[in-house]
């Protein structure tokens, strides 16, 4: 973050603009001059520097961060209303943060998310912000999707597919020295005593049967393989194992039942 020369622009030479200066390039640029637009982004650049500073603990390069801080400056120019009575600053640097934040978002989530599906989610962030403000309440679902167009199940998959999976172990309250993780707060339907009970008595009972079939069961429920794979494995034939596979069920539903 220290480097004097960032995708070959020396950063120590960089313009300064007067505020009349930004005043009448403001005015040039809403008439259509693509000179002054341009005059206007070397005078701001660096605030994107000043703003890319805040990301220096991240291993993303200086480079990628300017270029990304430049589009986000780009997007503020052309969206800025003079009419506003504020600084240019001021509207400039979040629209500037953001761009460096969804580009840290998209490249750090090791999740791949495609583009279209990640605009999709940006759009029903922007929408819920823009609702929230309206509304002095959270907009629900329903709200969103009116708003943009689009259907609930495509926003909730969108917005689910850009968050950053959380790890299990992830702390969520300590006192003392006890420690509750995310996993602790998770029910586990599974895994119920009565499923562990029916489990003990399916093993039980399996451990009744003679070695072969035991075999065949093991190799069939619990190794997934078909008859003709369990037949070559063991050496014998797909109809005798289908013959044993049959007799050992039954013997196991007759032993479950006593």
């Amino acid at each position: 973050m220290n480097k004097v020369e960032i995708c070959g622009v020396n950063t120590s030479k960089l313009p300064l603009l007067t505020n009349q200066e930004k005043e009448d390039l403001l005015i040039e640029i809403k008439n259509g001059n693509k000179s002054a637009r341009e005059t206007y982004i070397k005078g701001n650049l660096r605030l994107v520097l000043s703003v890319i500073q805040r990301f220096s603990n991240s291993n993303e390069s200086a480079d990628d961060l300017f270029q990304v801080g430049c589009i986000g400056l780009m997007k503020a120019i052309d969206n800025f209303d003079t009419t506003l009575g504020v600084r240019f600053s001021t509207y400039a640097v979040p629209m500037i943060l953001g761009e460096c934040k969804r580009f840290l978002r998209d490249t750090q989530n090791p999740i791949r998310v495609s583009r279209s599906l990640r605009d999709v989610a940006y759009k029903a962030i922007y929408a819920k912000e823009q609702l929230q403000k309206k509304m002095d309440r959270e907009p629900t679902i329903e709200e969103i999707s009116k708003e943009i167009s689009m259907s609930k199940e495509l926003i909730v998959n969108a917005l689910d597919a850009i968050c950053n999976p959380v790890s299990l172990y992830e702390p969520v309250y300590q006192e003392g020295g006890d420690i509750l993780y995310i996993m602790d707060q998770i029910s586990d339907k599974k895994n119920k005593e009565e499923h562990w009970v029916e489990e003990i008595s399916l093993r039980d009972a399996m451990n009744h049967l003679p070695k072969r079939e035991y075999d065949i069961i093991k190799l069939r429920f619990y190794e997934g393989k078909t008859q003709t794979e369990v037949a070559d494995e063991i050496a014998i034939s797909q109809a005798q194992v289908s013959r044993l596979e049959k007799n050992a069920l039954k013997y196991m539903k007759n032993y479950l039942k006593e």
